[in-house]
C-alpha cells in the first residue's frame, strides 16, 4: 500500500482503539449480555420507567459494539481488496478500496466526536456564566466580549440562547452574566470551556494606547432534567431580592424582581432576573441551583475534571486555560491542548469548534494537560 493509504489505515486503527477504550469494550460486552438476558424477563416491565431506561442503554451499547465491529470488518476487507488488486494488477479494485478507506476514516472521525459527547449530562441544555476578573473596566469589557463570543457560537450551532441575568459594569462591559443555552449536546460541547480566559490587547480605554492584559472566567453546568433528583434543604439557603439591571424596560429597573440564592454549605450563588415576575425568577433560580449542585456531583465522578473547577480559583495569571492575543500579533492559544488560531477575530465571533473538539478528545483520552507555553 502507498504511504498515504498506510497513514489512513493507521488513523482508522487509532480511532477504533480510542473508541474501544472509551466504550470499555470488555465491560460493554458483559453488560450487553446481561441486558439481553434481562430483556427476556417478563417481570422487567413491571416498572415501565426502569425498563425503558434499560432498553435505551441496551440499544446504545448494541449500536456502539456493532458499529465498532463493522468498522473493523470494513477496514480488514478493504485492506485485503487493495492487496488483491495490487497482486492482480487491477487498478480499479485498488482505487475503489482506497476511496472506501477514506470514507471510513471520515466516518470514524464523526464517531469519535459522538463518543466524546456521551457523558451522563452531555445531551442536556446548559447554563454558562461569565465573570469579570480584577481590573475594572478592562476585564468587564473582556467579559462582555466573551458573552458575545459564546452567544455567537451557540447561534452558529443552531441553539437557542436566553439571557438569565446580567450585572453591568460601572463604565462599560459587564461584571457577570448567565446564559441558558438550549439544544442537543449543549452541555457536552461547552463543558470544557470552564476556566479563566486571558486577553492581551491595546486598551481602547487607555489614552496612552498601552497594552493591557485582562482576565475573565467561564463556568458551565448542565440543566437538570426531571428524572434527576437533587435534594436541597431550603434552610441551607439565603434568598435575596434586588433590582434588575441591564436591558429590559422601565418595569425591570424599578422593582425588586431579581432573585439571588446562596447555598451556604457549598458557597454556590445563582441569580435570575430574566422574568418580570419575582415568583418566576425565584423558580428559575432554584432550577439553576439544582443544576449547579448536580454539576458539582458530576465533577466528583469525572477523573478528567482535575482538582477544583477553574472558576473557583483566582481569575488571574497562572489559572488561564486559553490566551487571546490581539497585540502585538494575532493569535489564540489553548494552554491545555496547544491548539492555536491565527484569526482571533473569527474565534471571538464564535468559531470555537476546533478548540472544543481538541479539549473533548483530550478529556476522553484521559491525559494530563499538555505542557504548553503561554503567549507572552
Amino acid at each position: 500500500m502507498r504511504s498515504e493509504i498506510e497513514n489512513i489505515v493507521d488513523e482508522i486503527k487509532q480511532a477504533i482503539s480510542l473508541l474501544r477504550r472509551h466504550l470499555d469494550w470488555d465491560q460493554a460486552i458483559r453488560r450487553l449480555d446481561w441486558l439481553n438476558n434481562k430483556a427476556e424477563d417478563p417481570s422487567l416491565w413491571n416498572d415501565a420507567a426502569e425498563a425503558q431506561k434499560l432498553m435505551r442503554e441496551r440499544q446504545q451499547l448494541d449500536d456502539g459494539i456493532n458499529g465498532l465491529r463493522r468498522f473493523e470488518q470494513q477496514l480488514n476487507d478493504n485492506i485485503e481488496l487493495i492487496e488483491l488488486g495490487e497482486e492482480e494488477g487491477d487498478a480499479a479494485i485498488v482505487a475503489d478500496a482506497e476511496e472506501a478507506l477514506k470514507q471510513l476514516r471520515n466516518e470514524a472521525a464523526k464517531k469519535q466526536v459522538e463518543a466524546m459527547l456521551s457523558g451522563e449530562a452531555d445531551q442536556n441544555d446548559t447554563y454558562l456564566e461569565v465573570h469579570s476578573g480584577a481590573g475594572g473596566t478592562e476585564s468587564q469589557d473582556w467579559a462582555n466580549m466573551l458573552l458575545r463570543m459564546y452567544t455567537r457560537w451557540a447561534e452558529r450551532q443552531g441553539y437557542k440562547v436566553e439571557l438569565m441575568e446580567i450585572q453591568d459594569g460601572e463604565e462599560a462591559g459587564i461584571k457577570s452574566a448567565t446564559l441558558l443555552v438550549k439544544g442537543h449536546n449543549a452541555y457536552g460541547w461547552l463543558k470544557t470551556e470552564s476556566g479563566v480566559h486571558r486577553l492581551v490587547r491595546i486598551s481602547p480605554y487607555d489614552s496612552n494606547a498601552r497594552r493591557h492584559t485582562s482576565f475573565s472566567s467561564i463556568w458551565v453546568y448542565p440543566v437538570v432534567d426531571d428524572s434527576i433528583q437533587i435534594d436541597i434543604n431550603e434552610g441551607d439557603c439565603r434568598i435575596d431580592t434586588y433590582r434588575s439591571s441591564g436591558a429590559g424596560g422601565q418595569h425591570v429597573n424599578t422593582t425588586d424582581s431579581a432573585v439571588r440564592i446562596t447555598h451556604m454549605p457549598s458557597g454556590i450563588v445563582v441569580q435570575c432576573q430574566q422574568e418580570r415576575s419575582q415568583h418566576k425568577n425565584r423558580a428559575k433560580a432554584w432550577d439553576m441551583l439544582r443544576a449547579r449542585l448536580y454539576e458539582a456531583e458530576l465533577k466528583k465522578r469525572e477523573e478528567a475534571a482535575n482538582a477544583e473547577a477553574a472558576s473557583k480559583t483566582d481569575i488571574g495569571w497562572g489559572h488561564q486555560i486559553r490566551s487571546y492575543v490581539l497585540q502585538p500579533y494575532q493569535l489564540v492559544k489553548d494552554l491545555r491542548t496547544g491548539v492555536e488560531s491565527t484569526s482571533p477575530g473569527d474565534v471571538l465571533d464564535g468559531e470555537l469548534n476546533d478548540f472544543m473538539e481538541a479539549a473533548l478528545a483530550h478529556r476522553v483520552q484521559g491525559g494530563a494537560d499538555a505542557v504548553v507555553e503561554d503567549l507572552s
